[in-house]
């Protein structure tokens, strides 16, 4: 007799998890409130940990689109949020502005590559992956760039 899947669908936590942390996030992107310890929060558990353990039911009912997105993107959030806190709770230094555009540059090219898996499911997936992707390379530009017009330009895209 085959194994009846008891396993709740998990990509409701995994996406709101990673869409609430990204509009709290780019809302600081777009300058309206400074970064502080309530995106962090949302970075460790929300955004971090709630995505990774939705990753994992989706290794368990055997989805690889949805293990890869949900593990990478909770393990993005704890990497960010590793990155801010560390140089001050380690005395290590921060990462240069071209170390950090490169760190946002790779995050949207693995996007981008999420994008090109998503052109044979829904439009609505489609859109998600590209727009974040379009996100993640905004944000670099505007870190190696210096200029703040951009950071706030890929927040108020970020919110969208």
């Amino acid at each position: 007799m085959a194994e009846k899947n008891l396993l709740s669908n998990p990509a409701p936590l995994g996406l709101m998890g990673f869409g609430m942390t990204t509009v709290l996030l780019n809302l600081h992107n777009a300058g309206l409130f400074d970064l502080g310890s309530m995106i962090l929060a949302m970075g460790i558990f929300y955004g971090g940990l709630a995505q990774v353990f939705a990753g994992l039911m989706e290794f368990r009912r055997g989805n690889t689109f949805g293990t890869t997105a949900f593990c990478s993107y909770g393990l993005f959030w704890l990497s960010l949020v590793a990155i801010i806190l560390l140089p001050s709770a380690l005395d290590v230094p921060s990462p240069s502005k071209v170390a950090m555009a490169s760190y946002l540059f790779m995050w949207g090219l693995f996007t981008f590559m999420m994008f090109l898996s998503t052109l044979k499911i829904s439009r609505a997936s489609q859109v998600v992956f590209l727009s974040l992707a379009i996100l993640f390379w905004l944000l670099a530009l505007g870190e190696v760039t210096g200029m703040g017009l951009i950071t706030r330009i890929a927040g108020i895209e970020g919110i969208f």
